[in-house]
C-alpha cells in the first residue's frame, strides 16, 4: 500500500481512538471509567434510577473507622486532621487537641472533637439501599473509610449529623451551603456507582435548578 493511502488511514484510526477515549471518560457511572466529569445537571441525569432495597441492612456491615495505613490514626482522626482550620496537636494514640473545625452544614466552629461527627455524605443506610447491599465486605469497608475523595467524609456539628440520619436530599438538607451539599452528594453517588430512587432524582434535579451548573469531576472506584 502506498504512503499516500496509509497516512489517511492512520489519521482515521487515530481520530476513532480519540473519540473512544473521550466517550469512555464522559459517559455515566455505569461505564466504571477511571475519571468522570460533567456539569451538575448532566451528572444528575447520568445517575441510574433503581428502587431502594433496605432488606438486610446492618450498620456493622460497613466496618468503619479503620486505620488503613497503620499510623495510629483511624479514618475519623484522619478526616479531623485534614479538615481542621487550626491544626490540632496529635498526641499519643492519635489524641487530638488544640484544633478548630468549621461545620459547613450549619456555619458553626468547634474546638472540641467531641462536638464533631464525621458524616458519610451518602449515609451508610442510603448507600446500602442504593447498591451497597450487593457489595463485598471489603468494598463496603473501603466506602465507609474513603479518604481518597474529601467529599465522601465530612466533619460537621454532631447534632446536625444526627438530625440528618440516613436521609437523602429529598428528605433533608443542611441550613447552609445547600448547593455545595448537592454537588458533593452527587459526586459521591457517582464515585461509588450508587443509584437513586425516582423521588430522590426529582429532588436533585429541582434543587440543581437553583444552583450554578458547575462541573463535577470525580474518580470512579
Amino acid at each position: 500500500m502506498s504512503q499516500t493511502r496509509v497516512r489517511p488511514l492512520i489519521s482515521a484510526v487515530a481520530a476513532l481512538l480519540t473519540l473512544a477515549a473521550t466517550t469512555f471518560l464522559t459517559t455515566g457511572p455505569a461505564s466504571a471509567a477511571a475519571s468522570y466529569s460533567a456539569p451538575l445537571s448532566e451528572a444528575i441525569d447520568h445517575l441510574d434510577v433503581a428502587t431502594e432495597q433496605r432488606d438486610g441492612y446492618d450498620r456493622d456491615k460497613f466496618n468503619h473507622w479503620v486505620d488503613a495505613d497503620g499510623d495510629g490514626c483511624d479514618a475519623r482522626d484522619e478526616v479531623l486532621i485534614e479538615e481542621a482550620d487550626d491544626a490540632p496537636t496529635v498526641g499519643s494514640g492519635c489524641s487530638l487537641s488544640g484544633g478548630r473545625w468549621y461545620s459547613y452544614y450549619d456555619g458553626a466552629s468547634h474546638t472540641q472533637t467531641s462536638d464533631i461527627d464525621i458524616d458519610h455524605m451518602v449515609p451508610l443506610a442510603e448507600a446500602w439501599d442504593s447498591g451497597a447491599y450487593d457489595w463485598s465486605a471489603s468494598r463496603r469497608e473501603s466506602y465507609a473509610n474513603d479518604l481518597g475523595d474529601h467529599r465522601t467524609l465530612v466533619g460537621v456539628t454532631d447534632s446536625v449529623n444526627q438530625a440528618k440520619g440516613d436521609q437523602d436530599p429529598a428528605e433533608w438538607l443542611p441550613e447552609e451551603q445547600q448547593c455545595r451539599y448537592l454537588r458533593e452528594f452527587v459526586a459521591v453517588k457517582i464515585r461509588w456507582s450508587l443509584a437513586v430512587d425516582s423521588t430522590e432524582k426529582s429532588a436533585l434535579k429541582e434543587l440543581a435548578g437553583g444552583c450554578e451548573n458547575s462541573t463535577i469531576t470525580v474518580t470512579v472506584v
